[in-house]
């Protein structure tokens, strides 16, 4: 374990955004990409990264893909979002701000890494651009109140070089099983029982593990599976237990109880209890 707890303040935040989001049927129609599906007005990336940048964590690496144009194009002209112009004689003016979050200390680095490349060729690629010995890592359409303090401090504590976010099945997902210390064991395709632990993403790496898990032919290769797979059988990764809020967004009905959420309040990406 090379990762020291004096670099938690720089540490990087990837985040796979290259996905399609063909599961969300009306909600894209193909014309945008995941990360970019508006909840309560705003995509669904700027609340996971919001949700990070709370906690004082403020640099990120965007993995994108499919229109990856709409992701840059977002944040390039961020400062227009929400505010007030005034445009005369092909000169924009602002006069003033009232956007809902504040992104003026966030580094972000947009890197593009295929229209069809898998997740784990994605983290490859955007491997050239992770300048810590430890990262995090997360998906672009998931938001959750992870303590990510707590996180990290739980990777520190040992000496694996992957640690996953284990969340409660909601019995749609492949599971984890887990020993009491932490350690995986194994995964469960079809599960049996709801209640058991899933992947819930929010993932804290040691740079080794791209070395080690992931070949410089990975493009048609899922993180998911043969990375994660021989990590937990070679012992190597260990899983945070978080018994908080999660929540996916693969289906229309996972968007709609998310816009309902953020609309009313209840979840502002700080962790608390909903």
């Amino acid at each position: 374990m090379t990762s020291n707890i004096d670099d938690v303040s720089k540490t990087q935040i990837v985040i796979f955004c290259g996905g399609k989001g063909t599961r969300l049927g009306e909600v894209t129609e193909g014309l945008t990409p995941k990360p970019m599906v508006r909840i309560a007005g705003l995509p669904i990336l700027l609340h996971i990264m919001n949700s990070y940048a709370k906690q004082g964590f403020m640099r990120f690496v965007l993995c994108v893909g499919h229109k990856s144009w709409q992701i840059k194009e977002f944040f390039l002209n961020y400062e227009y979002f929400g505010a007030n112009c005034r445009i005369h004689n092909g000169d924009v003016e602002i006069l003033d701000t009232v956007g809902p979050i504040n992104i003026n200390n966030w580094e972000i680095l947009i890197i593009e890494t295929g229209e069809n490349t898998h997740t784990a060729g994605r983290l490859h690629i955007a491997s050239e651009y992770i300048d810590q010995d430890l990262f995090m890592l997360t998906y672009g359409d998931g938001v959750s109140d992870v303590n990510y303090d707590e996180l990290v401090n739980f990777h520190l504590s040992h000496d694996k070089l992957l640690t996953i976010t284990g969340v409660p099945s909601p019995g749609r997902f492949g599971e984890l099983r887990v020993l009491e210390n932490g350690l995986a064991i194994g995964f469960e395709e079809k599960p049996k029982n709801v209640g058991n632990l899933i992947n819930g993403g929010f993932m804290c790496v040691d740079r080794e593990f791209i070395d080690k898990y992931i070949p410089n032919s990975a493009e048609n290769i899922m993180f998911e599976d043969e990375p994660l797979r021989n990590a937990v059988e070679n012992g190597d990764l260990m899983v945070f237990q978080h018994t908080g809020f999660w929540q996916c967004m693969d289906t229309p009905r996972d968007y709609q109880f998310l816009t309902e959420l953020f609309r009313s309040g209840k979840f502002n990406g700080q962790s608390k209890k909903i």
